[in-house]
């Protein structure tokens, strides 16, 4: 998304308001879509131009997923301008009550990081206590 920008002298210039790298909380973060596709969740995040095996993290604590990504930029003497964005990146990304640890896998192709999980039975969150009733006589 731009607009236009007119400085105090009258000329007028594009401002990119996607690339207020100025503002971290503004500052792009990876953009991901997540579905379930029969009994598996699926995670596809946009990480083009990327070394997945070094650039790429992939953790899972807390039923949550979370991606550090790190995109290096590259020195050209002859770049004159760059819409890329550079720098550490990070998503945490909360996942559906069921999913198995231990399925969880990921692939990467043609930018897209993929990863998968198989969500099994979900447990009753609440369960009911019994109460024990006693005489009233205190031991």
């Amino acid at each position: 998304m731009s607009t236009i920008a007119r400085f105090r002298d009258g000329t007028l210039v594009p401002f990119d308001w996607a690339n207020l790298s100025l503002f971290p909380l503004l500052a792009p973060s990876i953009r991901v879509e997540d579905y379930m596709e029969g009994d598996q969740y699926v995670v596809r995040a946009e990480l083009p131009g990327i070394d997945p095996v070094k650039d790429v993290r992939i953790t899972f604590a807390d039923s949550e997923l979370r991606l550090d990504v790190v995109r290096k930029e590259t020195t050209r003497p002859d770049k004159t301008r760059s819409e890329f964005h550079y720098g550490s990146f990070s998503r945490t990304i909360p996942l559906p009550a069921g999913v198995m640890e231990k399925t969880i896998a990921a692939r990467y192709a043609d930018g897209i990081l993929e990863i998968t999980a198989k969500v099994g039975d979900i447990k009753p969150g609440a369960k009911e206590i019994p109460i024990k009733v006693e005489n009233g006589k205190k031991s």
